[in-house]
């Protein structure tokens, strides 16, 4: 079968986040099919021809960026509606408005949690479990040409969260039933993993067979595990050990494990993820907003001091409200320097493969994603830098962290496929999605009875 070419030429800048972290000045890709086949100087790659060539003068071209956790199938129908100190009783009231959307209302909740993913340079993205009705979604999936990691959000044990209860044997069967029935998906680019929502919801048992799924399917594992102070002390009070240090004993951890959140870790615990090989996933734009404590507990700077691989993420567009992975790696960038007091802490060039290179490990996915390299998967990010913000524009990668945002995406390539050009996404009507979306919002609010006026009168 012949595959069709694409060559992306002349660009200011494309940081590669190759094993040699080369910029490439006045540079070339050529895509051939899914992947990527040349790179180089554009003199160099010249003659190449190619079916499609765009032109890529005054862009800077970065590998796709990395989500390892973002819930994308709820969030966006009532974003914006929880007051900011509601507290403890935020998720008791997210999982009532998800557990009573229908298929319909998750897909286009879905597709535009994706557009919205796509067009800020969002590429790949892992949401952990709360996608009720994967083979709806997954319409919105391959319509927008996504690549996403998915699975079964279960627990096993009573919960103040609203999360149904299934037995052990049904959880099980789950995550399971997700996994064979969609791992590899959409020519690979939908993955699936075991996905219990957390150690503190989930006895040993289902937590073990998790992993065992994991292992058996050559796929991952995920689990929300924050380390807020009453999590450790249940887990001291049960077991005499701390969470993550648990974890260990029990046989969860391991190179396809993902921890998300990982605030209140200490040197114990990051010691035992750097030993089991275990990943992490920091979401801080979830963390500042709800008061998560990432600046004065979190343990970033020493994961990646002892070589554990840290992605980065958002969480829902409900608590952070942000589902942009560019937030997330400028305030990894700046968070630490701050709290820490020390300019020594995270530079811009970490925070950067956090949000490639390392998220695609972190993801399982590090040998097709995360850099631009000759056999990858050909997934692209082109910025324009014809742009106040991107200006003046001597160092790429501190105006890239620093200065840039999603606004400057001009277009976006998954798998080789253009979804996203001048800014707009190719494969949707964005304005109908977002009406849509309004109005199925409003429904959802109203037959759950969830809502929160505004505190200011709306006149």
């Amino acid at each position: 079968m012949n595959e069709s070419t694409l060559k992306v030429e002349g660009a200011r800048y494309i940081i590669t986040v190759d094993p040699q972290r080369r910029i490439i000045e006045d540079g070339t890709v050529v895509v051939q099919g899914q992947r990527i086949v040349q790179i180089g100087k554009r003199n160099e790659l010249a003659e190449v021809s190619a079916d499609r060539v765009m032109d890529a003068r005054g862009m800077v071209i970065t590998p796709g960026f990395c989500n390892g956790h973002l819930h994308v199938s709820y969030a966006h129908a009532t974003r914006g509606i929880f007051p900011d100190d509601l507290g403890p009783d935020y998720l008791p009231n997210v999982f009532k408005l998800q557990a009573s959307m229908t298929a319909e209302e998750e897909y286009y909740t879905s597709l535009l949690g994706i557009t919205e993913l796509l067009k800020y340079g969002t590429t790949c993205f892992l949401d952990p479990g709360s996608t009720k009705f994967p083979s709806v979604c997954l319409q919105a999936y391959e319509e927008s040409g996504c690549r996403i990691i998915i699975g079964a959000q279960v627990v096993d044990q009573e919960n103040p969260l609203n999360i149904p209860i299934d037995s052990t044997n049904e959880a099980v069967s789950k995550m399971r039933d997700v996994i064979e029935t969609y791992d590899g998906k959409l020519d690979g680019r939908v993955r699936a993993w075991a996905m219990p929502f957390s150690a503190d919801y989930a006895s040993l048992e289902l937590l073990q067979e998790a992993k065992g799924l994991a292992d058996a399917h050559d796929t991952g594992l995920t689990l929300h595990q924050s380390n807020a102070a009453p999590s450790v002390q249940m887990s001291l009070d049960r077991y005499g050990r701390r969470p993550v240090e648990h974890l260990e004993d029990i046989g969860v951890l391991g190179p396809n494990t993902l921890l998300a959140h990982v605030i209140g870790l200490n040197e114990s615990e990051v010691d035992v993820m750097a030993r089991t090989r275990t990943n992490a996933v920091m979401c801080p734009t979830a963390a500042l907003k709800m008061g998560g404590g990432t600046t004065s507990r979190g343990m970033l700077p020493e994961m990646l001091a002892n070589g554990v691989t840290v992605g980065l993420g958002t969480d829902a567009a409900n608590n952070s409200n942000l589902v942009e992975t560019m937030r997330s790696m400028y305030l990894a960038a700046v968070l630490y320097k701050d709290g820490r007091q020390s300019t020594e802490m995270i530079s811009a060039e970490s925070a950067l493969e956090m949000a490639t290179i390392g998220g695609a490990k972190a993801l399982g996915l590090g040998g097709d994603i995360g850099s631009i390299e000759v056999g990858k998967k050909a997934d692209l990010v082109l910025f324009d830098t014809r742009r106040a913000e991107w200006r003046t524009l001597f160092n790429p990668v501190n105006n890239l962290v620093y200065g840039a945002d999603g606004r400057s995406v001009h277009t976006v390539i998954v798998d080789g496929n253009v979804r996203v050009e001048d800014h707009r996404p190719i494969y949707v009507d964005e304005w109908d999605l977002i009406q849509k979306v309004q109005a199925l919002g409003t429904d959802l609010m109203a037959r759950t009875g969830v809502s929160f006026p505004s505190r200011w009168p709306l006149v």
